[in-house]
């Protein structure tokens, strides 16, 4: 049987008239878009970038001198990516940003439905309270920052605390689902002894009673010197994967699952000198770089990275690392929301 799809000219008179008719109506011909919208393999105007953390840094400083936490409620640089202009997000689900909360500083409590990540850039002792609960936050550490839970940050030490922010702004925006809460406090009252939730959930252990599961990990700080030891006990005691090295994701303690459900964070260590094979998988992610140098290829663009140096790769971009020293990157991406819905894929180039 003849499967070939007959072509029909809607470039017509007639069709123009029937157009017309449609559109005042409030409808429209699916013909006309079907393979715009339902596309063979995913299609993202995302574009890989790079923000050099030596590029980034002074202008960050630059915003302190003009504006404070206080006043900007939150001292942030989006990082934009460059096929998303204007519109504040990194890739089409997620926003991605850098804050700066100088010395004797406070950004004001909040809290709005979008969960947030933060991953420490600079800094060390400055603390972030989230719920009640008081975090100290150094280099490297993961804080997480669960939907509508009152937030606020403060820096009682002598130098910069700096990190990268993900928020899942752009999904929550698509689903009409964005509310915010301001206090008449600027910091809320601490309530939860020092490392309640390390204590309770921290060393691979869980109340008995625990009441309800909630979908959010209950554990909200990772410290790096954890995650980035158990990668080096990794590197001499199991294989390597030939895409991505060594790679771990910060895991919900309770379930096991991903610590937040619509964004996922995970690190992974790329032993020196190895270059990876090719990758690609259907969600968009976005890396800080937490140790060593390397490279990454991302499409037909290749970066020189460096310590604090975020970049990002879009959908179905294929990507590779090379590293010339041991190199552990961060990364969050909206896998746990694809997952879900069963969308999420992969593919593996071939090894060399």
């Amino acid at each position: 049987m003849d499967q070939t799809r007959v072509q029909v000219s809607t470039k017509t008179p007639e069709f123009a008239a029937y157009y017309s008719r449609l559109s005042q109506k409030n409808v429209a011909p699916l013909w006309q878009v079907l393979r715009k919208i339902v596309t063979t393999e995913p299609v993202s105007p995302a574009q890989p970038a790079h923000w050099p953390y030596q590029d980034v840094r002074p202008l960050l400083l630059e915003a302190g001198k003009l504006i404070s936490a206080e006043q900007a409620e939150r001292r942030v640089l989006v990082l934009e990516n460059p096929g998303l202009k204007n519109l504040s997000s990194i890739t089409h689900s997620l926003f991605a940003g850098i804050q700066l909360v100088l010395p004797g500083e406070v950004a004001p409590q909040h809290r709005h439905s979008q969960a947030a990540l933060r991953f420490i850039l600079e800094g060390k002792g400055a603390t972030t309270t989230v719920n009640g609960e008081r975090f100290e936050m150094y280099s490297g550490d993961l804080i997480l920052t669960p939907s509508w839970q009152w937030h606020d940050h403060q820096n009682e030490t002598s130098e910069p605390i700096v990190w990268l922010d993900g928020l899942d702004i752009a999904l929550v925006a698509l689903l009409d689902a964005s509310f915010m809460q301001h206090s008449n406090q600027k910091e809320q009252e601490v309530t939860r002894p020092k490392e309640t939730s390390r204590t309770l959930y921290g060393a691979n252990l869980v109340p008995v009673d625990d009441g309800p599961v909630s979908l959010n990990s209950p554990l909200m700080r990772f410290p790096y010197a954890e995650a980035r030891a158990a990668l080096e006990r990794l590197k001499t005691t199991t294989a390597w994967d030939p895409c991505h090295g060594i790679r771990m994701r910060y895991a919900h303690p309770r379930t096991g699952d991903w610590v937040m459900p619509t964004i996922g964070p995970a690190i992974q260590l790329v032993p020196k000198n190895l270059t990876t094979a090719e990758y690609r998988s259907t969600d968009g992610a976005v890396f800080a770089v937490a140790e060593g140098h390397g490279t990454a290829k991302i499409g037909s663009e290749t970066f020189s990275l460096a310590p604090q140096d975020v970049f990002v790769c879009p959908s179905w971009m294929w990507r590779s690392f090379t590293a010339e020293s041991d190199f552990v990157l961060f990364t969050f991406s909206d896998r746990p929301v694809q997952e879900k819905l069963g969308l999420w894929r992969e593919e593996r180039g071939v090894t060399n």
